[in-house]
């Protein structure tokens, strides 16, 4: 009776022995390596998960910054002290990218553009662009429809009076905002350039004029108030060259449109 019992225990013992073992032999034979590095970079990475990094997420990023495949610079959200500390962990020196953030290139808001018709579609500013170039006059303004402050995963943008407008100190400049604008009216610029022409037309002067009260009509006078000789023209439009602007803010002054603006005044501390 006792060996009826004692037997199949030995069996299923001897057998339970001998899985462990194989069991034991096969996880250090075929274990995956992991760099401890992956954890640490991922501890220093901000965690937003916002995929502005091209990556699936922060734990996909730590991953590719540690196999050489992408650099911390491609994290618009941790900023400078991020890139050095990640720089320490690998042991490399990794210039940190001048800050940069997200400006609209336009100020016709409802109370200063011109209307063509009025529209009460869908709140889509693709949409609406395709309707006759949206219901402004001017076909290069913002649609105002909200697309860029839904795709923003930072709360940084508002619509105010028909027009899109960031809040800078929020702004990571991480790109997805330029992605989804139909009119191509979001750029990126470096945080240190104040002044900004905000419009995109490149109507002639008149039409700009009848179009918008703020629109730039092409005069000439910035750049020739300009010491730094930072202003050129696309065509009838102002532009200003961020590496030779010095902010001194003269351009605003004679711009007799208003289309010049300085965002240390404004932007930046409106919330």
């Amino acid at each position: 009776m006792i060996q009826d019992i004692l037997l199949p225990a030995l069996i299923i013992g001897g057998l339970g022995l001998l899985f462990g073992l194989g069991l034991s032999y096969a996880s250090k034979k075929f274990a995956v390596k992991v760099d401890e590095r992956v954890d640490l970079v991922r501890a220093v990475l901000p965690g937003a998960n916002c995929g502005a990094c091209g990556e699936t997420g922060c734990d996909a990023f730590a991953q590719a910054i540690v196999e050489g495949n992408c650099s911390a610079l491609g994290c618009p959200v941790g900023g400078a002290d991020m890139v050095k500390r990640i720089s320490e962990i690998l042991g490399i020196e990794v210039e940190s990218e001048e800050p940069k953030t997200a400006r609209v290139m336009c100020k016709g808001s409802i109370d200063v553009s011109k209307h063509k018709f009025d529209y009460s579609g869908i709140r889509d500013c693709t949409a609406v662009s395709k309707l006759y170039g949206g219901p402004f006059a001017c076909a290069y303004g913002c649609a105002g429809m909200g697309d860029c402050a839904r795709a923003c995963p930072f709360d940084a943008i508002v619509i105010e009076d028909g027009l899109a407008r960031i809040i800078e100190y929020k702004c990571t400049s991480c790109g997805k905002c330029l992605d989804v604008c139909p009119k191509n009216i979001i750029r990126l610029v470096p945080r240190r350039s104040e002044v900004t022409v905000t419009c995109s037309s490149l109507d002639k002067g008149g039409a700009v004029r009848k179009n918008c009260k703020v629109g730039c009509i092409g005069c000439r006078k910035c750049s020739k108030a300009c010491p730094a000789d930072a202003i050129s023209y696309k065509g009838t439009l102002a532009e200003i060259d961020t590496g030779k602007c010095i902010n001194c803010g003269k351009c605003i002054k004679v711009c007799p449109t208003n289309a010049i603006n300085c965002f240390s005044c404004n932007s930046r501390e409106k919330v």
